[in-house]
């Protein structure tokens, strides 16, 4: 540990001005360089021996050069000259553009292909149960989130650069999605349309004519599954038109303004909305789907008007399997005894589901006992469909928020396993890789995909290298939808449910960071408590908007109300610190320091003066107390009997009271009252840039304060500041000579003005008992004798 003493505490002469002085030659830069010694307690102590630098001295002194700026034209130029028709330049494109070149040119065979197939089977087999649970949040048949798990994985493996996010369902994407679905067919542009017809059931015989023949009944269907899938199909396509245009345009940074505690709030009240939407289908209940705000109580309003009819078989057989994922997730995939010793976790997911599957089947529990099932499984691949693009206009506000969450959570775990395994990812070539997997997946009746974190944490847990692990699961992904689809049939919607509910355990879990955040941060807590509320209360879209709003108005808040405080000096140095933070800091005689922490621009000028008058004094105030006290002097002299004449200097006055006659030379009074100081240093090296509405308040403030005999010092300006004082003019108010290199050359410079002043002072005061101009003398008449009385 180094211990840091500054001989420059106070002036000494090793500290002095070098007045008139242009360039600093050789010997005098090594005359004052610092000393470093080795005390005999293994401490080091610097001795620095230098001027005090004023800006000005200290750039005559070292000469210094202009910041780099580059304009448009340049830039533009500069990126044009990139543009080569060779060989390496086509090479680097078609690298960045198809990430998985560069990845698999160094891909080895031997070490990697066995941990990505691996990874592969054991992503694809959670996919399958995961897919069909998360088809169903979106209002849409089951068999389209095996879709979702199928198309978006093999497109993306070609143009994304995180090697072990999976894509496909996710729990907040597909509910937003149900969510856009739910809103589009309230459209008054969508039109429903109902057909029926009359169905042979079978031959019977009627009783009034004694007639056998076929009996028909009247079968009513509608088209709304049809335009349920061509709005998710549009929505999809708006989501990667979205995406596609952000990528291009290069803003892969506004996931920062997504902040974690607004995402895990969002999320954590996503995952009501996933659980209300599931409850249902665990206590075998009707409710009816709504959609905006207050959803939430009204599905409840409805489900507990429901409750009396429950089936008691789905409601079993939800908490059973519900029990039965959860116990093999929490104690034995997720034991850290047992977790280890595992090649793959135990696929409880795809067991359910195939157990579900066999028992719903050998029961007939359907039939038997009212119990709600998947239905029919297509065998094959959808044909490819062009989206309809005359909807596209209903759901770009869903589209957008949409787009926003997918690419937040999916980019934020992307990062977490590069930078756990020691690659980086590129966020705007991310971008384009979700908007064309997205845009892509639109023409097979894939709805918008996502990084799921559970899946992304067993591939990399798992042992996957590469995004092939993309590959192997979707090849088994292909055998389901070629051959296996149609055995699920049978499988209860109540096994899917529970698989959510399960999942979503993670979620509620982000409960437990309340405390911590609370004590970590105010603010942070009040955004997540807000978005958190707001999706819920609300509906997820308007909860996102409503969070990021917040989250705006906090930096917002933060920016135009910072930190301010008065440094003082710790004792021996030649360091300022805070004086309420530091107790040994002390404020310098007659100066203030005051330190505003924050740029000084058009949000936060009005609070930097109200914090700056509040700290030392309202120059305005002040004066008009001048004025006051002048004014009742004015009237006090009124009051007396006055007899005035000149001598050769000055005004005499006479004054009687009673039997005293006091005579006074007068001078007018032109006395500042005492507020303290004399001299204010502003501590800039916390500004970061100033716009023109920060230099006209400080131009104001500088006026202010030199009216009542304030002077006003600036320490540790920027370069960028300076520039920007020099083009508005600033210098003409404030002269160059009161910018310094650091505070405390400022504040020696203001006690060396100081002690000139009080020399200067010293120097006009009477000489051998002489009368000043500000003596009073004293007559007393009484008796007839006189005698003098100097103060």
């Amino acid at each position: 540990m180094s211990l840091l003493l500054i001989n420059t505490a106070r002036l000494s002469p090793g500290i002095h001005l070098y007045p008139g002085k242009k360039k600093m030659s050789r010997d005098d830069v090594e005359s004052h360089e610092s000393l470093l010694d080795e005390q005999p307690n293994g401490h080091a102590k610097v001795v620095i021996d230098r001027p005090v630098f004023s800006q000005q001295k200290f750039d005559e002194g070292f000469s210094p050069g202009s910041r780099p700026q580059t304009t448009f034209r340049e830039s533009l130029l500069k990126s044009c000259r990139k543009c080569q028709c060779s060989r390496d330049c086509f090479l680097g494109f078609l690298y960045k553009i198809f990430p998985f070149i560069g990845i698999m040119k160094d891909y080895n065979i031997r070490t990697d292909l066995t941990g990505d197939i691996v990874s592969g089977l054991t992503v694809g087999i959670m996919h399958i149960p995961q897919g069909m649970a998360y088809g169903m949040l979106t209002t849409l048949d089951p068999v389209y989130g095996l879709y979702t798990s199928f198309f978006p994985v093999i497109i993306y493996f070609f143009f994304g650069t995180s090697r072990h996010i999976s894509i496909g369902t996710f729990a907040v994407a597909c509910l937003m999605m149900g969510s856009a679905i739910e809103k589009g067919l309230k459209s008054p542009s969508i039109s429903i349309i109902e057909t029926c017809n009359n169905v042979s059931n079978s031959m019977a015989t009627t009783n009034v004519t004694n007639q056998t023949g076929p009996l028909y009944t009247l079968e009513c269907t509608d088209n709304s599954e049809a335009v349920k899938l061509e709005i998710a199909m549009a929505v999809t396509f708006m989501v990667g038109i979205i995406q596609l245009v952000m990528g291009l345009a290069r803003l892969g940074f506004v996931t920062t303004y997504l902040s974690d505690p607004l995402i895990s709030g969002f999320t954590t009240g996503a995952a009501c909305h996933v659980f209300t939407s599931q409850i249902k289908h665990v206590f075998g209940i009707q409710t009816a789907r709504y959609s905006g705000a207050f959803k939430l109580i009204y599905t409840y309003r409805d489900f507990f008007g429901n409750l009396p009819k429950t089936n008691a078989i789905t409601l079993i057989a939800s908490v059973l399997f519900m029990v039965m994922i959860y116990l093999v997730k929490e104690y034995i995939n997720n034991n850290p005894k047992i977790k280890p010793k595992l090649k793959m976790p135990v696929p409880i997911e795809l067991i359910a589901v195939v157990l579900g599957t066999v028992i719903a089947y050998f029961m007939d529990i359907e039939n038997n006992f009212d119990v709600k099932i998947v239905g029919d499984i297509p065998t094959g691949l959808p044909m490819p469909t062009v989206p309809n693009f005359s909807l596209m206009p209903a759901v770009i506000g869903d589209a957008f928020a949409l787009a926003i969450v997918v690419f937040a959570i999916s980019v934020s775990m992307g990062k977490i396993l590069a930078r756990k395994e020691g690659y980086e990812i590129d966020s705007n070539q991310e971008l384009i890789a979700y908007a064309i997997t997205n845009v892509g997946s639109s023409f097979f009746s894939s709805v918008a995909s996502s990084a799921s974190l559970s899946r992304s944490l067993i591939q990399e847990h798992v042992g996957g290298v590469t995004q092939l692990t993309g590959l192997v699961s979707s090849a088994l992904l292909l055998l389901v939808l070629l051959v296996i689809g149609p055995y699920f049939r049978s499988l209860p919607k109540c096994v899917l449910a529970a698989i959510i509910i399960v999942a979503l355990k993670g979620m509620f879990r982000q409960f437990l960071e309340l405390p911590k955040l609370w004590k970590l941060s105010k603010i942070d807590f009040i955004i997540w408590i807000l978005s958190f509320l707001a999706t819920v209360i609300l509906d997820v879209d308007l909860g996102l908007l409503l969070g990021v709003v917040v989250a705006i108005f906090t930096i917002v808040y933060r920016v135009q109300r910072p930190y301010v405080c008065v440094l003082g000096q710790m004792p021996g140095t030649d360091i300022y610190r805070d004086v309420s933070v530091y107790k040994e800091a002390t404020e310098i005689p007659r100066v203030k320091i005051f330190r505003f922490e924050n740029a000084i621009f058009f949000v936060s000028v009005e609070y930097f003066k109200t914090m700056l008058f509040k700290y030392t004094c309202n120059p305005r105030h002040v004066k008009q107390d001048i004025v006051a006290a002048e004014r009742r002097a004015r009237k006090e002299k009124e009051k007396l009997d006055k007899i005035t004449y000149k001598n050769d200097t000055n005004e005499i006055q006479l004054t009687v009271n009673g039997d005293q006659t006091q005579i006074t030379e007068l001078q007018p009074s032109t006395d500042v009252p005492d507020i303290g100081f004399d001299t204010i240093i502003l501590d800039c090296s916390t500004w970061s840039f100033i716009d023109s509405m920060g230099v006209k308040a400080l131009t104001s403030i500088v006026n202010d304060f030199r009216e009542i005999s304030v002077k006003i010092h600036l320490a540790y300006c920027k370069a960028g500041i300076r520039e920007m004082l020099e083009k508005t003019g600033f210098f003409v108010c404030l002269d160059r000579d009161n910018l310094f290199v650091t505070v405390h050359d400022a504040v020696l410079h203001a006690q060396l003005q100081s002690r000139n002043v009080a020399q200067d002072s010293d120097s006009d005061s009477p000489i051998d008992g002489a009368p000043g101009s500000t003596e009073i003398v004293q007559r007393s008449a009484s008796n007839g004798s006189q005698s003098d009385v100097r103060s």
